[in-house]
């Protein structure tokens, strides 16, 4: 059997569960089979839409999810960069004719945020050098098989701005300092 670059969900280096009683194990291994589940979904959804393979008009998250990605032309799990200590990947992402959207696929149970897409919105005005006052934006969410649509404030996008140049900064001379 080969091992290399395989963690069993017993290992030696998520020691943890060996403080676990029998309910904990059960709860952290669905936790755990979940979240291989949504990393398959992120992967499957990604193909979809990079060779433009429609799935059937439902209701169901991962197909409005790709639908809507393939018709507005997205581009699936494009990296965004600041800096070392600042980057993350768009689940779909475009900007066309002065419009930013950002769509955002959630498998899990737990209730997502617009946060981490102002976040991407902010990375991308950054790694762009474009003024959020000077374009407009889309924020969605696709979760519990529905599709949350919001417009960013650009003054909070600003704000996110700063404060990644802000705390970029202070973590690189935290590095330098270790040295």
């Amino acid at each position: 059997m080969d091992l290399e670059g395989n963690h069993a969900f017993l290992s030696p280096s998520k020691y943890h569960w060996i403080n676990y009683d029998s309910d904990k194990l059960s709860e952290s291994y669905k936790k755990w089979k979940a979240a291989q589940k949504g990393t398959e979904l992120h992967a499957f959804a990604c193909d979809c839409i990079r060779l433009g393979m429609t799935l059937p008009r439902t209701k169901k998250t991962i197909n409005m999810y790709v639908n809507d990605a393939i018709g507005y032309r997205m581009t699936p799990e494009q990296p965004l960069y600041y800096s070392e200590n600042c980057f993350g990947t768009a689940d779909a992402i475009s900007f066309r004719k002065n419009l930013l959207r950002i769509h955002d696929y959630k498998s899990g149970e737990t209730k997502a945020s617009m946060s981490q897409l102002e976040v991407y919105h902010a990375l991308f005005c950054l790694e762009y050098d474009i003024n959020p006052n000077d374009i407009d934006n889309e924020l969605r969410i696709y979760q519990f098989d529905d599709c949350i649509k919001y417009k960013a404030n650009p003054e909070d996008i600003l704000f996110i701005m700063d404060k990644i140049i802000l705390f970029d900064k202070q973590i690189t001379e935290l590095k330098a300092g270790e040295l």
